[in-house]
């Protein structure tokens, strides 16, 4: 793997955004208004709950967090689709570029997009609605890993069925998060679910996130050896999302359905 190329691939994305303010704008700007809406929703059911229970860490924290994680998705999935957008991706490849450095490009530039919105996230929660990281401890870091690796693996897995089923399936894509959402319990613990939602929950790496920091924020007891299992399951998945990619370039190149890349849905 050449570090240049992979680099090229990350330049040209910025680029991109440095020439376009309508890209840079969703970066931050979908986050605040998340941030912002859920934020005085906090608020109020703090003033009308007579539990005496502080909503804002507990649901704006798992607002933040989710966002991220669909941050990060998005930015592998973004990239891949303005070579697809601009009907570049078959120019990509008539390079010495390997699959391997342009899936690593695609992840830097979800690093840096992500970081973005991860950055006005963490203002907006923290100046305005005084949400405060500080009672997660060292734990934030490995929340945003595992989230980060899982984000990562699913906008890998994304492109690879866009490359395969077409541009015209990009739709598919767009509701994945909101599809594992039930399944992670973003705003609820997991023993609210169906025993058998639950064993779906098992293999999802962010439901070892949410219920941690939820039992972190409550001031409960939680395992900090389970969030490990929620890591080796994110580094699995990119690892087996990486190979899905390079699978389906593989046969999209051996059966020439790379050649007929085009706005029209692929058999």
């Amino acid at each position: 793997m050449a570090f240049h190329r992979l680099a090229a691939i990350a330049t040209r994305m910025y680029y991109l955004y440095r020439s376009s303010p309508t890209r840079i704008m969703p970066l931050f700007g979908w986050v605040a208004i998340d941030i912002v809406l859920w934020g005085f929703i906090t608020r109020y059911l703090n003033s009308v709950s007579g539990a005496g229970f502080n909503f804002v860490p507990v649901m704006l924290g798992a607002v933040l967090m989710w966002d991220f994680f669909s941050r990060v998705m998005q930015g592998v999935t973004m990239a891949f689709f303005e070579d697809v957008w601009s009907r570049n991706f078959l120019n990509i490849f008539a390079t010495p570029v390997l699959v391997s450095e342009y899936i690593s490009g695609l992840v830097l530039a979800s690093v840096a997009t992500s970081s973005v919105g991860l950055a006005a996230m963490l203002i907006l929660a923290s100046v305005i609605f005084g949400l405060s990281y500080f009672s997660l401890g060292w734990m934030l870091a490995l929340f945003l890993l595992v989230l980060f690796l899982f984000g990562i693996a699913l906008g890998i897995a994304a492109t690879a069925m866009v490359l395969r089923l077409g541009p015209a399936a990009e739709w598919l894509i767009w509701p994945i998060p909101a599809m594992i959402s039930p399944f992670v319990g973003v705003f609820y613990p997991l023993s609210t679910l169906p025993v058998w939602m639950r064993y779906v929950s098992r293999v999802l790496p962010p439901s070892y996130v949410f219920e941690g920091m939820r039992a972190i924020v409550l001031g409960q007891t939680f395992d900090a050896a389970t969030l490990v299992v929620g890591a080796f399951l994110s580094a699995a998945y990119v690892g087996a999302a990486s190979w899905f990619f390079a699978f389906t370039y593989r046969q999209a190149v051996r059966t020439g359905l790379i050649a007929r890349y085009s706005a029209e849905s692929l058999s």
